[in-house]
């Protein structure tokens, strides 16, 4: 297959880049940065036309990745950043691909499982699932996340692509052991005894294993039945106070410091980034993957914590070898 990965140099754009190179595939990133890869990476702003769009002509599968992290504070100018290099890279792409004479028959978009309302009471689904943005007291930064999943949403199905199936992937956190991903953040925690509940720990943790979030992704491709908002999330979410005592474990180690909600205030404020990231609860769960049969490899948190730990000290332990044998 011919596949299309605009804003494809982030985490999850790398763990599906490889994961199609290694399979085989024609891979194509778009990125703002062109850099070396084992695959072909195009430049693109994100905003206007560009030679760009000839990767898409004839493509089979354009899976678009593209917004500025949020892991920021939430200024004016990265609020404005955050929604716009989501919501105008959609609406680009919409208008690119109405008008190539083949188009990809299948486009993925992403969203994330943060459009949910913070719960506590019950599992999300893509039926029964509330939308946030309404709760009592909802910090105004849970709010503008949830305004700008759902313009993302807004801009992906705003204009119909009959000869291109939709679906936006209301995404969790996807778990890899690459170097500076959300896996190796958490894992920091742990490793430098600050690995406690956070908050009141009963927020819950929805999460994803890169490996089933590629093999979901392939589904998604294959099965033409499915469009629309689909959930990529393990079937399990859990307290975050259970997700970090797993976590512990599975590095080996029985201690970690809690904090409390105000010490987790200064420590992201410090660390430029919101709270909303920790102490919002995502209760999100894969009832679409379900339904279709989707059989997760990792259905528990402390398989996967398990299996996560073990690579990333792989991956380390070869790291330094290769630098002492450099030496």
């Amino acid at each position: 297959m011919r596949i299309v990965i605009p804003g494809g140099s982030g985490q999850v754009g790398q763990i599906l880049a490889r994961h199609f190179h290694a399979q085989g595939h024609a891979v194509t990133v778009l990125s703002r940065r062109v850099t070396e890869a084992p695959w072909r990476v195009v430049a693109w702003d994100g905003r206007t036309r560009g030679a760009w769009v000839s990767a898409l002509e004839g493509s089979d599968v354009c899976i678009n990745l593209a917004g500025r992290s949020v892991n920021c504070r939430y200024t004016e100018a990265n609020r404005r950043e955050i929604h716009d290099s989501r919501a105008l890279s959609t609406r680009l792409l919409n208008e690119v691909i109405g008008s190539l004479e083949a188009p990809p028959p299948v486009w993925l978009n992403a969203s994330t499982a943060t459009i949910y309302r913070h719960a506590l009471d019950r599992p999300m689904d893509e039926t029964t699932g509330e939308l946030g943005g309404g709760e009592p007291g909802a910090p105004d930064t849970w709010r503008f996340s949830i305004e700008v999943a759902k313009g993302w949403e807004e801009a992906f199905f705003a204009i119909a692509t009959p000869r291109t199936r939709k679906v936006a992937l209301r995404s969790a956190m996807t778990f890899s052991p690459d170097r500076g991903g959300v896996f190796d953040v958490f894992l920091g925690l742990v490793r430098h005894g600050l690995g406690g509940a956070m908050g009141a720990g009963t927020q819950y943790v929805s999460w994803i294993h890169e490996f089933d979030f590629v093999r979901a992704v392939e589904l998604l491709i294959a099965d033409a039945s499915l469009s629309g908002v689909v959930n990529l999330t393990a079937p399990n979410p859990l307290q975050n106070r259970e997700f970090m005592r797993a976590l512990r474990e599975a590095w080996g180690t029985g201690v970690g410091l809690p904090a409390a909600w105000w010490m987790i205030e200064i420590g992201t404020r410090a660390m430029r980034t919101e709270s909303e990231l920790v102490l919002k609860s995502r209760r999100v769960v894969p009832g679409r993957l379900l339904a279709a049969g989707f059989r997760f490899e990792f259905d528990e948190w402390p398989a996967a914590a398990r299996e996560l730990v073990a690579r990333w000290r792989e991956s380390r332990g070869r790291i330094s070898s290769n630098a002492a044998g450099g030496r």
